[in-house]
Parts: structure tokens; C-alpha cells; sequence
């Protein structure tokens, strides 16, 4: 039996999510379902962490075992044929016996993108968030610091969290304005539930004047969902990098 590690991007726009789930189509299913029908066996498929319905990745990291002994350059292009167009296996190489790209695993990179202004976006306008205000960056900034570090975030996850540790550490968030463009990058060792998506939403409605930088501490310090911010869509969100 050989492990293989690979990184995949892919489009998430059409999927469930990263996990399975009945009847709908998930990123890990079809995976699955090309390694199924290359090598006319079931193999389980393991990923660096669940994405959302709708959100993208750049960078998602997977292992799984095959019985058969194969270069890992011709199963990328292999699995490259089978799989649909909102795929890519972008890397492919022999792991360890015991690699896992879930304990292994050391940090990993979202990316938010985000557009102000009114006007329509046809190229790019389904993969990233359009919002129709503009917003204050240096208060969105200033706001931004408070995350860094480790901390309690459970004022910042959904209710749906199956989690009991919400402690989790931040390694840095960067923020850059590019015209009316705003990305949002947030490094840290794991994050929860729609964790990313209510981080940029709680500075969003910071940068919009619904909020104040103190209001983003006490949902922190308090753990109470109720002061931080809106959840952001999914279109937005990408898992941009993936580290072990």
C-alpha cells in the first residue's frame, strides 16, 4: 500500500462543500468517484480541513493509500483527465505511511476578497463578495489587530461548531485596498466554523461604522456571538495555502 499526497484547487461554487453529504455533490466525492473509476476500487480521500458550500480553494491538501504503485506525475495527469472542469490536482507526490494531512498539518491561509462600489463585475463578480458602500481602511485596520495572537473565538464562530476548544492562535492578518478591492488574509494554526467569514464581517461592519473596534474586543473577551459581526457570503472565502 502507498500514500500519496496531493494538492488541489478547485471551484467551489457548484459544491456542498469539501465533504461528503447525500445526494449533493461534494469536492471529496468526486475525487472519489474519478479514483474509482482509474483504479475500480473504493479509496477514501482525506483533506487538510472542510470547506463551506461556495467557498473556493487554492491549496487543499489530501492523502489517501492505493494499492497500486504508481508515479505520482502520471496519477496527476490521470486523475487531471477524469475529473471535472472546477478540479485540479495542481501537485502529486509519494507520502509516508503515516502522514495525515489532518494531524500533520501545521497552518493555513484564507483568502477574502472583497469589492465596493455599485458597478457589476461579470469576470469575477461569482467569485468574490460585492458590497455597494464604501469602507473606512484605517479603521478596518486599526480594528484588525485585536485578532492576532492566541484566543478564546468562540464570539466568532457559528453555533454550529461541533467543537469543545474554541482556543485557536492567529500568526498574522493582512489587509491590502487595491482600488476599491479589499483582500483579507488570515494565517493561524486552524480555524472553526464559518470562523474567516465572521472575523472579515465583524471588521467589514467596522470599516462601514456599524461597529467599533471595542465591540470586536468584547465578542472576544465575552465569547457572545451577539457583538461581533455578520457572517460574509461564501464566494468570497479561499483556502489559499495549505503548510506542513
Amino acid at each position: 500500500m502507498q500514500r500519496y499526497f496531493l494538492k488541489v484547487e478547485y471551484d467551489g461554487r457548484n459544491f456542498c462543500g469539501w465533504q461528503k453529504q447525500n445526494g449533493k455533490r461534494s469536492v471529496q466525492g468526486e475525487l472519489e468517484n474519478s479514483l474509482f473509476k482509474l483504479f475500480g476500487e473504493s479509496i477514501a480521500v482525506f483533506g487538510s480541513g472542510r470547506t463551506d458550500s461556495g467557498v473556493h480553494a487554492l491549496d487543499q491538501a489530501v492523502h489517501f493509500d492505493l494499492k497500486s504503485l504508481i508515479p505520482p506525475q502520471k496519477l496527476k495527469l490521470a486523475l487531471n483527465d477524469m475529473l471535472p472542469k472546477d478540479i485540479a490536482v495542481t501537485r502529486a507526490k509519494f507520502a509516508k505511511p503515516s502522514f495525515n494531512v489532518r494531524k500533520d498539518i501545521k497552518k493555513k491561509t484564507y483568502l477574502y476578497k472583497l469589492k465596493c462600489g455599485a458597478e457589476k463585475d461579470a469576470i469575477d463578480g461569482n467569485k468574490i463578495t460585492q458590497i455597494k458602500f464604501d469602507l473606512d481602511f484605517d479603521k478596518i485596520l486599526e480594528a484588525s489587530k485585536i485578532f492576532v495572537g492566541k484566543h478564546d473565538f468562540r464570539g466568532y464562530t457559528s453555533a454550529k461548531a461541533q467543537v469543545s476548544d474554541f482556543n485557536r492562535e492567529i500568526y498574522e492578518l493582512s489587509i491590502t485596498k487595491k482600488g476599491k478591492l479589499f483582500l483579507f488574509r488570515i494565517t493561524g494554526n486552524g480555524f472553526m466554523y464559518n470562523m474567516v467569514r465572521i472575523i472579515v464581517g465583524s471588521l467589514v461592519e467596522v470599516g462601514q461604522g456599524k461597529k467599533t473596534k471595542a465591540d470586536l474586543v468584547k465578542a472576544l473577551e465575552s465569547g457572545e456571538r451577539k457583538f461581533a459581526g455578520k457572517t460574509m457570503p461564501p464566494e468570497g472565502l479561499y483556502l489559499e495555502k495549505t503548510y506542513f
